[in-house]
């Protein structure tokens, strides 16, 4: 908007600290667009923040799924301590395999598995393909690929997914040693919806799926890691017991931990 700009008499004297209520804010023009303003911030002195907004370690408010939301529109969420040290390692892994690009443990089925059999588990889970390994998991050698594309003019509930899934030699697949920038440039080329990764001797190691370049080209201002997994803070006690919450943190692979003395 346009109007007077804010003006202050010399004789003022502004506190070091102040709250809402000891601040007013006059409107005045400005010479610049919205997308000029830069709000990137510090979260710590290597964290940084493309959105610094950062929910709060309450367990009202921040678990996996709100830390995955944080991260992804450029800010950080502290996953609260209200838990087990168990629970709380699993949330931080939830955040860190979310995005990750490469889909290390892929839910994986075993070719005798019936059609009707496969059609639950795709409306249970809310995915469409599924890697098929010798027998339905991860590590094992891969055998084919099953998507919806697949299945869909295939009447008879009892075929097996061996007799409709794409096999592996007409699979596009990646080494084992494929990094995340050519791993997605197959993808890209290939025009595939998923990428297997497979070691020399033939067994699933990891998965990739266009879904994830899709996430990366939505969430410009992710806040992520340099291996490309999304960034989550943990907050901790002050308990003696809290030593042995932090070391299961950082094994679960969490960014920052913040001590919440509100907890002990």
């Amino acid at each position: 908007s346009t109007g007077t700009a804010p003006r202050r008499s010399s004789r003022t004297k502004l506190p070091s600290q102040a709250s809402y209520d000891d601040l007013i804010c006059m409107p005045g023009h400005i010479n610049f667009g919205v997308h000029d303003v830069d709000l990137h911030g510090n979260f710590t002195r290597k964290i940084k923040l493309k959105t610094p907004v950062v929910s709060s370690p309450m367990d009202t408010v921040t678990g996996a799924r709100m830390a995955i939301a944080m991260a992804l529109e450029g800010g950080i969420g502290v996953i609260h301590t209200n838990m087990s040290i168990e629970e709380q390692a699993n949330e931080v892994m939830s955040v860190k395999k979310f995005e990750s690009g490469f889909i290390m443990d892929p839910v994986c089925i075993p070719p005798t598995m019936p059609l009707s059999e496969l059609i639950s588990l795709r409306e249970k889970l809310g995915w469409k393909g599924f890697p098929v390994t010798e027998d339905g998991k991860m590590g094992s050698k891969l055998l084919g690929l099953v998507t919806k594309r697949d299945t869909d003019w295939v009447t008879d509930g009892s075929s097996t997914v061996s007799s409709i899934m794409t096999k592996l030699p007409d699979l596009v697949t990646a080494p084992e040693a494929v990094n995340l920038q050519a791993a997605n440039k197959i993808l890209r080329e290939s025009k595939k919806g998923k990428l297997p990764v497979v070691s020399k001797s033939g067994q699933l190691v990891a998965l990739m799926s266009r879904a994830d370049l899709q996430k990366n080209a939505d969430y410009p201002n992710a806040t992520k890691d340099k291996n490309k997994q999304l960034m989550v803070a943990a907050s901790i006690g002050t308990r003696p017991e809290d030593k042995d919450r932090v070391r299961a943190l950082v094994a679960a692979g969490v960014d920052a931990i913040i001590i919440d003395s509100s907890q002990g």
